[in-house]
């Protein structure tokens, strides 16, 4: 899935299913809990040894990080956009490894970082959440 397909698929998702609900927060929002929700079906698909389906699953997270990624405002979101970038980049990487090894450590290993990061961003205050520039990383 190309990274502007993938940010365009999400967003008529989100426009159609929640109306008023597809701002920038809350469109990197749902792409994060995605990536969760695809990361822990990819564990599963792991454990009960489905690789075929455990490599679709990491597919789904990874070209969902990717849009993310390309999503990074890194004019405007300086260092923490950076960050974030590599972190992404971690992320790739370890999904990747996961898959070719079967590993599901690493796959808890992004999900935890997942969390984290979407802890982070569920906690930004909501007279933050649309004011222009303060959700500057990330503007899909």
């Amino acid at each position: 899935m190309a990274t502007n397909s993938a940010i365009s698929q999400y967003r008529k998702v989100y426009t159609e299913s929640a109306p008023g609900q597809n701002d920038p927060y809350t469109i990197v929002q749902k792409l994060l809990d995605a990536v969760l929700e695809r990361v822990l079906l990819a564990g599963g698909h792991t454990r009960s040894g489905n690789a075929a389906a455990r490599g679709q699953e990491i597919s789904r997270a990874i070209a969902i990080i990717n849009a993310l990624r390309a999503a990074l405002d890194h004019r405007a979101g300086g260092e923490l956009a950076g960050n974030l970038d590599a972190l992404y980049d971690y992320m790739t990487r370890r999904l990747a490894e996961a898959n070719a090894e079967g590993n599901s450590a690493r796959l808890d290993e992004v999900a935890a970082l997942m969390r984290t990061l979407k802890s982070g961003w569920d906690d930004i205050p909501p007279q933050w959440r649309r004011v222009p520039g303060a959700v500057a990383t990330a503007q899909p």
